[in-house]
């Protein structure tokens, strides 16, 4: 009997050893089964990435001919859209790195500092836009809206109290007194967001709240309850006079289409315009007349979608839909296989951040949902939306990565 020389027997160790031992390098570790980026959810980072590059060419067009925002440079927007959204990007990885349970610790902190930075837009530090003082001027041109990272600290600290003692195995539901506990501290930035007044954040945050008391398996009486205290302070508001004449305004333009075209009713109008010339296939990126001409208002922020609408068509629109979709649906997917109720209820929150103010902001273009001045999620101009999104994919991330490898 014969044996192969031993050069040949080292060789054929050496293709065994590479075959079936793991790769130490970084790239390896990096995609090993059970590393993080195999783990990412993929299918949502790319949903959400497709959304803010559709931005990117909508703010561009709704802005090259503004010369009274971008003086000389046609690419300023679309340049500052750029970096919020790269920065967003970042801040999401970091969340990731982070991972949710460790913020889980910081809670206390992290809505310490946003109560803060909220209450700062009170203070000769804030500044007002469109009737709302919901900014904090930084100079240099950029501005904060910290109610947009209030969405964030709410979710979480309601998470915090609504899980703890569930997670730990002492009860299987919260109890009565935590579920207003939680409310409590949830009252407290929204009665602040009330003072500017942000009525369109405190419609974002509502939902989220019933959301939230939603996934964690609290009773309907305190969801049924909260829709009522709503829908009642909600009349109460405007029948005693705590809205401010726009806010009013607002709303009967939604009540009434026809009232006051060319002023309270002329930015529901125009879209609605806009959003019909497109028709099937658009006009074409930076060819709609409406856009062109201006006679959308705020169109890069609140009413980015009727560029949409017209220069993308209704194909280019229904990409956009399909795309908020496809990123409801895996958030879905993670609250439901999340390891932890502070898990389920975190992702259940953004679930419905998300659902809502893409709802509320599609719905006051369409005119079947008041103006409410909220942005469109990954897609309009903002740089404070932006990162609030972008930090919570990374939540969302987080709790898939550390979720159990058979879900």
């Amino acid at each position: 009997m014969s044996f192969p020389p031993s050069s040949a027997r080292s060789g054929a160790a050496t293709s065994y050893v590479r075959r079936y031992q793991p790769d130490r390098s970084a790239w390896g570790r990096l995609t090993a089964r059970g590393s993080v980026l195999r783990r990412l959810d993929w299918v949502l980072l790319l949903a959400a990435l497709a959304l803010s590059l559709i931005g990117s060419a909508l703010v561009y067009s709704a802005t090259r001919n503004r010369e009274e925002l971008v003086g000389d440079d046609p690419y300023a927007f679309l340049s500052k859209h750029v970096m919020v959204t790269v920065i967003g990007i970042a801040l999401m990885a970091l969340t990731v790195w982070v991972g949710h349970r460790t913020l889980l610790g910081a809670v206390p902190a992290l809505y310490i500092g946003s109560l803060v930075l909220v209450a700062l837009v009170l203070t000769p530090l804030g500044a007002t836009i469109n009737g709302a003082r919901a900014w904090l001027d930084l100079g240099g041109g950029f501005s904060l809206q910290p109610a947009e990272f209030t969405k964030i600290t709410i979710i979480l600290g309601m998470a915090m109290l609504l899980s703890t003692r569930v997670d730990a195995g002492d009860r299987q539901y919260p109890d009565h007194r935590t579920v207003v506990q939680a409310l409590a501290l949830a009252a407290v930035p929204i009665c602040i967001v009330m003072l500017m007044p942000d009525l369109g954040s405190v419609m974002v945050i509502t939902v989220i709240i019933l959301g939230v008391l939603m996934a964690s398996g609290a009773s309907n009486r305190w969801v049924i309850g909260l829709i009522g205290a709503g829908v009642l302070g909600a009349v109460l508001m405007v029948s005693l006079g705590m809205l401010d004449e726009y806010q009013v305004n607002r709303f009967a333009a939604f009540a009434n289409p026809s009232l006051d075209p060319a002023g309270v009713g002329y930015n529901t109008n125009q879209a609605r315009i806009a959003i019909g010339g497109g028709g099937l296939f658009g006009l074409g990126l930076g060819k709609g007349t409406q856009t062109t001409g201006q006679f959308v208002p705020e169109q890069q922020t609140d009413f980015i979608f009727t560029v949409a609408g017209e220069e993308l068509g209704f194909l280019g629109a229904g990409l956009i839909l399909v795309l908020l979709g496809l990123v409801l649906w895996r958030a879905c997917a993670i609250a439901r296989n999340a390891s932890d109720l502070f898990g389920t209820i975190v992702a259940a929150g953004i679930v419905a951040w998300f659902a809502f103010q893409a709802f509320e902001n599609i719905g006051m273009t369409l005119g079947i949902m008041p103006v409410a001045g909220l942005p469109l999620p990954f897609v309009s101009y903002g740089g404070s939306s932006m990162f609030a999104v972008w930090i919570a994919v990374g939540l969302l991330e987080s709790i898939a990565v550390q979720r159990p490898m058979s879900a």
